[in-house]
This record gives C-alpha cells, sequence and structure tokens, in this order.
C-alpha cells in the first residue's frame, strides 16, 4: 500500500494510525486502540534525575535540525514498525511542515536523544523516541511538551502507555474521550511556527524547557 500525505493526515485525524510488522515488511497496519495512550501537556512529571541530567551534561535542544535522522535512530533497534513506506511519506510530511523531530545534542554533536511526530491543528501525534544516552529520549520529550505548550496545542497523542510514558505523567483514556480531544484539539488555533522554532534564541542552550 503506497502512502500519501493526504491520507496520513485524514488518518490521523479520524484516530487511525499506520504501523508495519516489521522495518522488511511492505504491509501497512492500521490501529485504533480502545484504550489510548496520551501525555497531558500540564502533567508533564520532571525527576530530580532528569533535572541533574540537564544540568551536567552540557546538551543543546533544537527542533527539526535531522528528521530523517532522528527517524532513522527511532527505527534503530532489533524490531521497528518504521517501513520504508513509513519514513518516505513522513519525510514527505516533515518537508510539507507537518511532521517535526525534536532532537537533543551532546557537547560535540552527537545525538543523545529525540522524538518525532505529526501536527495537525492543536493535535501532536508523537510517533517513536531515540535514547542514545541516559535519559536522552525523556529530556526530548520535555522539550517537546515545553514545546507545545507554547504554540499553544491541546493534545499530545502517544498512541499506546508505556512504563517509561507513565512514569512521565502519560495516561490511558477510552477511545470515546480520545475521539472528544481530537476533535477539539484539531480546530484549536495552535502556532505551529511558535511551537517548532529552531531554537530558543534566549536560551544559552536553545532549550524552551526549562
Amino acid at each position: 500500500m503506497r502512502l500519501t500525505p493526504e491520507l496520513i493526515v485524514k488518518a490521523y485525524a479520524g484516530g487511525v494510525f499506520p504501523m508495519a510488522e516489521t522495518a522488511d515488511d511492505p504491509t501497512i497496519h492500521w490501529f485504533e486502540p480502545r484504550q489510548r495512550g496520551v501525555l497531558p501537556l500540564d502533567g508533564f512529571r520532571a525527576s530530580r534525575s532528569l533535572l541533574r541530567s540537564r544540568r551536567r551534561g552540557g546538551f543543546r535542544f533544537c527542533c527539526d535540525s535531522d528528521f530523517g535522522g532522528v527517524m532513522r535512530a527511532c527505527a534503530d533497534r532489533d524490531v521497528t514498525w518504521i517501513n520504508d513506506e513509513i519514513f518516505r511519506v513522513f519525510n514527505e510530511l516533515h518537508m510539507m511542515g507537518l511532521a517535526h523531530s525534536v532532537e537533543v545534542r551532546c557537547p560535540d554533536g552527537a545525538l543523545a536523544g529525540g522524538v518525532y511526530g505529526l501536527a495537525v491543528g492543536g493535535a501532536f501525534f508523537a510517533e517513536s523516541m531515540v535514547s542514545r544516552v541516559t535519559d536522552g529520549s525523556k529530556l526530548a520529550l520535555a522539550e517537546l511538551v515545553a514545546r507545545l505548550r507554547r504554540g499553544g496545542f491541546w493534545l499530545m497523542d502517544t498512541q499506546y502507555l508505556t512504563p517509561h510514558l507513565a512514569s512521565l505523567g502519560g495516561i490511558e483514556i477510552p477511545r470515546a474521550r480520545y475521539r472528544q480531544l481530537l476533535a477539539e484539539a484539531l480546530i484549536a488555533p495552535a502556532q505551529a511556527e511558535t511551537a517548532f522554532a529552531p531554537v530558543n534564541p534566549d536560551s544559552a542552550d536553545g532549550a524552551f524547557w526549562s
């Protein structure tokens, strides 16, 4: 099945998202969980150890500096649902200004962590995260939450709830409640250009998270 940007946007706006069984499987499967994972934008929890990681790590934060690289890093694991078709269409969505990545960089410029996803209206659909150093993905998620709040987004969808996300404030909600929140978020007056500015010029490390 060949995915198009228009099909992806329509599917996500309807509460459905695609996955492949493996990186080598060309078949696309569509999902709409009965219990949906979301991360309330006012409910993100930063642990003391995460705050220490940021203070001591010398990290720099940025947005959309290497979208394709973040996707490849997210797929670089033994089992992944990101096949070539999903990789291709999300890079097209990125070129259209709809898909975004948040990167956390080590002092030497290497990727410490990242997250990418799709923005539609006031909803952001977080697709996958990667961590190359301790707390790398958590730092990226904290930065993403700060950016979404800054841009007036209403909803951050995580698809499923993992223990990792639950430790950061993620919750599960029933499908009917998710659809209600999604409908409200899609018409919210969010400002993507504000949320996904390359860096914060007022921050020494480029971050919007403090």
